[in-house]
């Protein structure tokens, strides 16, 4: 991204975001680009805000078909049926998202993410995943840390009135401002299988609830071979069953898990529009923030609940990696 410089067009359409954060980061933006796998509702929100942004191009890869069931929550997909039958959501996402800013290359790339080899993620700046199993999740980090550039991997997840926000920058470094002198920082980050693996017993007495209740819920997935949002309250007694393993396990205490909480995800599984947009906006903020170099990254979980209205940040990290 050194060396190129923002077209007289760039400099004239993002005026009063360079007045915010500066050329250079402008500049930045514009030439980056970034991946995005799995498109419900929070990540269209995310990919509309770093369109606006001006990211330099947007990738897309989601081969699902669009039902009535991706409506409620993606405004992307407009609700007529002759505008989508027959088309992947990649496709419908694709089409929407190319009127918000002509100047951003908006693209589909077709196939399973988890087979493509790690020579195509070299091509981009930022990998976004949703909607993906914890398998994918591993393999996808794996793949960005194979590279010898730096990129930056995010994972998203809405279930109902809450979700959770995964943030992996690797060795990053970046600059901010204190008073009048410019402060070089540095943090280094664990990958997600390294995050999700530190020992419960191992954490903060104060760590989120909805920690422990995404990694349960997440656990249950994987066993029964199943795609985020496809557990339901059907599953309750195989999901408690499950938490009561994982407890004993990690030595946690089953009221850190409460059934209460369990049970709305279980039950909601549809994302609901408002978290989506506060979440989504969240993303598209971090993802401006390591692509430019300008602000304090979150490190490296973001969780909200809409039933209390609060956003929590929680360092879930191995001894070695806590800054």
């Amino acid at each position: 991204m050194d060396g190129e410089e923002l077209t007289e067009q760039e400099t004239a359409l993002y005026d009063r975001q360079i007045r915010v954060w500066g050329a250079d980061a402008q500049r930045r933006l514009s030439k980056s680009h970034i991946l995005v796998c799995g498109l419900k509702g929070t990540v269209a929100e995310f990919c509309k805000n770093i369109v606006l942004a001006g990211v330099g191009s947007v990738t897309l890869v989601d081969d699902r078909v669009v039902t009535d069931e991706s409506l409620p929550a993606n405004f992307l997909i407009l609700p007529h049926e002759n505008h989508y039958n027959g088309k992947t959501l990649a496709e419908v996402c694709c089409d929407s998202l190319k009127e918000f800013n002509p100047m951003v290359h908006v693209a589909v790339e077709t196939g399973d993410i988890s087979t493509f080899g790690v020579e195509f993620f070299e091509k981009f700046d930022a990998v976004i995943i949703s909607c993906c199993s914890l398998g994918k999740k591993k393999l996808i980090n794996q793949k960005c840390r194979k590279l010898s550039k730096r990129v930056a991997f995010y994972t998203v997840e809405c279930r109902g009135s809450c979700g959770e926000m995964f943030v992996d920058l690797q060795d990053y470094k970046y600059s901010k401002k204190k008073l009048e002198e410019t402060i070089e920082c540095q943090i280094e980050y664990p990958s997600f299988e390294e995050a999700i693996s530190v020992p419960w017993r191992a954490l903060p007495r104060r760590v989120s609830k909805l920690y422990f209740a995404m990694r349960v819920i997440e656990q249950f997935e994987d066993v029964e071979g199943r795609n985020p949002g496809e557990t339901s309250i059907a599953d309750r007694l195989g999901v408690l069953k499950l938490r009561k393993e994982l407890c004993e396990t990690n030595s946690l205490d089953e009221s850190q898990i409460p059934d209460a909480l369990l049970e709305r995800l279980l039950t909601d599984t549809r994302e609901f529009p408002p978290v989506c947009a506060i979440i989504g906006g969240i993303l598209g903020q971090e993802v401006i923030k390591a692509i430019s170099g300008k602000g304090d990254p979150l490190k490296n979980f973001f969780f909200f609940d809409a039933m209390d209205g609060k956003g929590l940040i929680e360092d879930i990290s191995g001894p070695s990696a806590r800054s």
